[in-house]
């Protein structure tokens, strides 16, 4: 196809041609014979978005899933009517995501069972680290005396009870390409190959158009009450030794230091990555640069979840929070994602929220942390397996691009999906505003 009139974000006005690669890039050219037309009329075409965090499958699964969770769900009384109300999806059950502790305390099977005792309920916390079942779940399951219901995500033992289902990747797809997206890395800790394999055929299907990128089997996740820096500091090396970059899970400051601490015992390979880094004590800003590590990053939770972190986080550790002008500063390689669907998987709320980190209520969460429009931006347009290093409009690069409607410098104002004016998979049209 050939896109023309074109405008790259350095203000050049262009014509560009492409196939699944770029073939040309340059002013008035000449149309070929059976060449599909489109005209950028001066708009910003840049590369594809890519998420460089989302869960493919989850993400799926929440868009026909019910939300329990603020801003949604803020009081356990519309906690159960939320429950009570919900219409059961296959085999009977009910899936429900986005549960935090401030609408009705730690929940239990006892707590499902009293709102809703017929159904098989479970309900996933916002963290995606933990499900709690009710007793019915439970016993579908085979974990009838189970105590509390409360079993984590990472322990497939439970999990592939379940009733399989496929989740309608088809919707996932209609939504992220509508944003510009036009790849994504999945960072679904426990994929098998089976599970990869069914996701690129669904690629090639059609019915899932966003490139894919896998973490697995190179992911971990961690918990605090479970940090093994001997047993980290094994696997790191075991990864290594294949040739595999690893990705850790680090949320809290005791994670990211035992990462830091195995990895120095392993030693780093070019592409290993720190996943969140939702907290970063300013000692571990050297670490993270010497060992050379790329921090994907989610600055969406600020806006998000500000508010709670503002109540509930030691004012003392708000600076360390969701960081990125200080991981910048320190020459650390940062990439954007939004942990979709434990964000809420918008990349442009993402870069507003790296640039003006405000709060849903309006307060400005570590105003010290603010990164530019255009740096937020060039975050969502690493490559997969290179976060921090942007891709750009050439000959020879991928045939996939986001065509929005406006010049560069309202684009960089607003960063705003609405924006979006169509988005090209190998080149070819996979996304158009009606």
């Amino acid at each position: 196809m050939l896109i023309q009139r074109a405008t790259l974000l350095d203000g050049t006005v262009t014509d560009i041609r492409l196939g699944p690669r770029i073939e040309e890039v340059g002013g008035n050219l000449v149309a070929r014979q059976r060449e599909n037309m489109f005209d950028a009329g001066g708009g910003t075409v840049l590369p594809g978005l890519h998420d460089h965090h989302v869960h493919v499958r989850s993400a799926a699964s929440a868009l026909t899933s019910v939300s329990v969770g603020p801003p949604d769900v803020s009081t356990k009384e519309q906690l159960a009517q939320t429950l009570s109300s919900a219409i059961p999806g296959s085999e009977g059950w009910i899936r429900a995501v986005g549960y935090h502790e401030s609408v009705a305390g730690e929940l239990d099977r006892a707590a499902l069972d009293a709102v809703l005792p017929g159904n098989p309920i479970r309900v996933q916390h916002r963290s995606g680290a933990l499900w709690i079942l009710n007793s019915a779940a439970l016993d579908r399951v085979g974990m009838a005396a189970h105590p509390d219901g409360r079993l984590r995500s990472a322990d497939r033992g439970w999990s592939d009870a379940l009733e399989r289902h496929e989740s309608d990747l088809a919707q996932l797809s209609r939504r992220l390409t509508a944003v510009g997206v036009t790849g994504v890395t999945d960072a679904t800790p426990d994929l098998d190959a089976g599970d990869m394999v069914a996701l690129q055929a669904a690629h090639q299907r059609g019915d899932f158009r966003p490139r894919l990128h896998f973490l697995s089997p190179g992911k971990k996740i961690l918990h605090d009450d479970r940090l093994d820096l001997d047993a980290l500091t094994d696997w790191i090396i075991e990864q290594h030794s294949a040739d595999r970059p690893v990705a850790v899970h680090c949320v809290t400051t005791a994670q990211l230091v035992v990462t830091i601490a195995a990895l120095r015992a392993a030693g780093s390979h070019p592409l290993d990555r720190i996943e969140h880094a939702a907290v970063v004590p300013d000692d571990n800003l050297a670490d993270l640069a010497d060992l050379a590590l790329t921090v994907v990053t989610q600055p969406n939770f600020v806006a998000e979840r500000g508010d709670q972190y503002l109540a509930e986080v030691p004012a003392a550790e708000h600076a360390q929070l969701w960081r990125a002008g200080s991981l910048l500063k320190a020459n650390i390689q940062v990439g954007l994602s939004t942990d979709m669907p434990f964000g809420q998987g918008d990349p442009w709320a993402a870069m507003r929220a790296a640039v003006h980190r405000v709060t849903p209520s309006g307060a400005v969460l570590n105003a010290s942390e603010r990164i530019s429009a255009d740096e937020a931006l060039r975050m969502f347009l690493g490559w997969p397996d290179r976060p921090g290093q942007p891709r750009a409009v050439g000959p020879g690069q991928p045939g996939d691009l986001c065509v929005l409607t406006q010049p560069p410098g309202a684009v960089l104002a607003e960063l705003d999906a609405g924006m979006v004016a169509a988005t090209v998979i190998g080149g070819e049209v996979v996304y158009t505003a009606t």
